[in-house]
């Protein structure tokens, strides 16, 4: 590992970090708030990232294209009500996600209006405003792509908990059954199968990932940027985004 990829991990380490700690942390406090007190007792309630850390999870999410971390524990029958619970716990970290979306635009936003620039040449030095946009930029990127990858109603996913609760009782059994059948092979086949064709075949196939960022993420990221801080977004990614370890 060599001193680039060091300093690419040192780059979105802080976003990563916060971004997984704040998505299971909503999770946790809001089965708390339903009366379920089983992530609270194995101390999952809590904003130590560590605690909330998959170390394989972790790994890929710094070198490959999706990640994940532990998931809270929450026991069903210990919510009240029960529907609207299981629906607004599952929805709790991708809320957690999209307010840091917002957060980050917001500061974004508001450097721009201060005058910050960026110089958008890898080659040209670092800076501390430089490493701090392109840190925000970052925390805009991996948020929404957290918040589409989670809404995917598949199983493990918190889309699958959200959709099961959404249906009507005599077809929750059925799709379960199928979820836990199959989710997770349907999930792999999703999001590996079309990379790793594509890396094997040299051919541009349907890439879910490249749909997330042409359809989802960088539309939205234009959207809650101004002109200026759209400029400043660019110019940050420009300058660092060569160092990501899988840049």
């Amino acid at each position: 590992m060599g001193p680039n990829t060091l300093y690419g991990i040192g780059l979105i380490v802080v976003p990563l970090l916060l971004s997984l700690t704040l998505h299971e942390y909503g999770h946790a406090r809001v089965a708390m708030a339903f009366g379920d007190h089983t992530a609270r007792l194995e101390g999952r309630v809590s904003l130590n990232p560590l605690v909330h850390l998959d170390p394989i999870g972790t790994i890929c999410l710094f070198f490959g294209p999706v990640g994940w971390a532990r998931p809270v524990p929450v026991n069903p029958d210990n919510l009240y009500p029960r529907r609207k619970a299981e629906i607004c716990v599952s929805l709790a970290g991708v809320g957690m996600n999209l307010l840091l979306v917002v957060l980050g635009a917001v500061a974004l936003n508001v450097m721009a209006a201060a005058g910050v620039s960026v110089d958008p040449r890898s080659s040209s030095p670092p800076t501390t405003v430089g490493i701090g946009a392109f840190m925000l930029s970052y925390l805009m990127i991996i948020n929404l792509a957290m918040t589409a990858f989670n809404l995917i109603p598949l199983f493990p996913l918190d889309g699958h908990h959200v959709v099961r609760e959404l249906l009507p009782p005599a077809k929750r059994r059925g799709f379960m059954e199928f979820q836990v059948r199959s989710g997770k092979m349907l999930l792999f086949g999703l999001l590996i199968l079309p990379w790793l064709i594509g890396k094997i075949t040299s051919r541009v196939i349907l890439n879910p990932i490249g749909l997330f960022l042409g359809t989802i993420i960088w539309p939205t990221i234009k959207m809650l940027l101004g002109s200026r801080a759209e400029i400043l977004f660019s110019d940050a990614w420009g300058h660092y985004a060569p160092y990501l370890p899988w840049g």
